[in-house]
Order: C-alpha cells, then structure tokens, then sequence
C-alpha cells in the first residue's frame, strides 16, 4: 500500500471536522471567566508564598513568637491592671498585625512581578483583567483566615478559651480577614504609586503607630485621658475589642459595626486607586 493510499482523502477530513462540535470561546469579561481566571491567579500566588520560606516564617512565625513575647513580658501586668486575661487582647492583636504584615508582603511581591515583567505579560494574555486583582485579593483573605487560626491555636496553651457557641468562633476568625481584607486593599493602593523602599517605611509607621496604641496592647485607661477616645476608635481597637467581645465576653455589636464601617471606609476610598494604579502599572512594566 502506498503512502498516498494510507492518508485520508480531503474529502474525508472535511467531513470528519464538519461533525466535530464547534465550541466557543467564553468573553474575556464574563462573570464565569472573571471567577476561574481569578481562582487560578488566587493559586499561583499561595503556591509562590508557600514556597518562599522567608514569606512563611514573616508571616506565620513572626505573629506566633510574638504573641509568646508579649504573653511572657506583659501578659501577668496587664491582667493584674486590667482585671481580665491578656491573653484575650494579645492574641486578637497578632492575628490583626499578622494581616497587617502579610499584605506588606504581598504588596512587596507584587513589586517584584512589575519588576520582572511578569504582570505585564499577563496583561497580554486572553484573560480576565480584573482576575489579576480579585485574585490577589482572595490569595490574601485566605492567608489572613489561615494565619488567624494558627495563632489562636498558639494561644490556646497560653490561656485563651474559645466560646462554646460555634457561631461565635466562626464570627471571632473572621473579624480578622474583614480588617485585613480593607488593609490588603490599602496596601495594594499604596504599591501601586510608592516605590518599594518608601512602601516599607510608610507602612512600618502605620504599623507601629497602630500596633502600640490600641486597647489589644494595653487597656485604654492605661493611655493619656486626651488620647483614649483616639485609641478607642482607632481600626485594630475596634477590631480587637469585637474578637474580645467574641472570646471572652463584653460588647460585640459596637466595636463589629466599627470595624465594618473601617472596612467599607478603607474599600470605599483605595478600591479605585488600586484598580487603576494596578492597570497603569500592568501596562507600564
């Protein structure tokens, strides 16, 4: 048999791809295609922290040794000035600086892809634009959910007690993510328009002026009487007093509805510059 003979005619090719079914591609900008594209995008980015362990021990081993820090230095002259265990606000307080580091992180690392041209090509590829974003966004919330537990559960031996209502732990983890998702957003803002040395030390200041005056660090009597109204208000006060409210006992609708209103304050202000200063930055690198 010839060569000729083996391959089938044109006729016979046509006729076999006329009965293939033809499938159509989905928009770019479809809602379906935005959710897959950004679930993939969520994906590459875990997998790139988890495979940094200098990203791992910033952000999981950091906020855990800190928490002993603070417990063994502290923890017994606060409770004895407070009246109530420390270990309560210590530990609401890590897991909201913890959220806090991470989206440094994560800013810093998104430096690193416009620098490397990495974000720019894949600005150019057929997918959904806005997935780059809502992708880095998700990635966060679920390192700040992962984070929170694993430093709850170092609290754990250090005296923290979760409540026996289910609702309310489930509540106490994400109060966290809700603060961390609105901070992520700022951030994400911030590296678009700052230079990575300059993000850093912005960042640092907010971080260490929020982290000493709050009432997770001390009780907010401890604070000059003209600072306390400040201290009180402040995000990570309402957010630690709402985590505190839900572990140990005392209000939670106020300080929960503070903290929501900070979030929706935070989106509400920085989501625009972080969708625009992310596309510049995609279509400049």
């Amino acid at each position: 048999m010839t060569t000729t003979e083996k391959l089938p005619s044109q006729a016979a090719v046509a006729q076999a791809a006329a009965q293939l079914p033809v499938v159509k591609a989905k928009p770019e900008n479809a809602l379906s295609t935005w959710f897959v594209h950004s679930l993939l995008q969520c994906k590459r980015l875990l997998m790139v922290w988890l495979r940094d362990p200098s990203t791992t021990i910033q952000v999981i081993a950091y906020p855990a040794v800190t928490l002993l820090m603070f417990r063994i230095v502290l923890g017994d002259y606060i409770t004895a000035y407070s009246g109530t265990p420390s270990i309560y606000g210590q530990a609401a307080l890590l897991t909201l600086i913890a959220a806090m580091t991470g989206a440094v992180v994560s800013a810093l690392g998104f430096k690193r892809e416009k620098a490397s041209g990495l974000l720019s090509r894949f600005y150019t590829m057929p997918l959904n634009q806005a997935s780059l974003l809502t992708g880095r966004l998700l990635a966060e919330v679920l390192r700040i959910l992962v984070t929170t537990i694993i430093v709850l559960l170092v609290a754990v031996p250090l005296g923290f007690l979760f409540m026996e209502d289910p609702l309310a732990n489930i509540a106490l983890v994400c109060v966290p993510v809700l603060f961390g998702l609105g901070f992520a957003v700022m951030v994400t803002a911030l590296a678009t328009i700052t230079e990575g040395v300059m993000l850093v030390s912005l960042i640092g200041i907010v971080n260490t002026l929020l982290m000493f005056f709050n009432t997770g660090f001390v009780p907010v009597i401890a604070y000059p009487t003209w600072l306390q109204s400040i201290v009180a208000n402040q995000p990570m006060s309402c957010a630690i007093d709402a985590m505190k409210g839900l572990s140990y006992g005392g209000p939670v609708a106020e300080p929960l509805l503070k903290t929501v209103a900070w979030t929706v304050g935070m989106i509400v202000v920085f989501a625009y510059p972080a969708i625009v200063g992310y596309k510049k930055a995609a279509q400049s690198s």
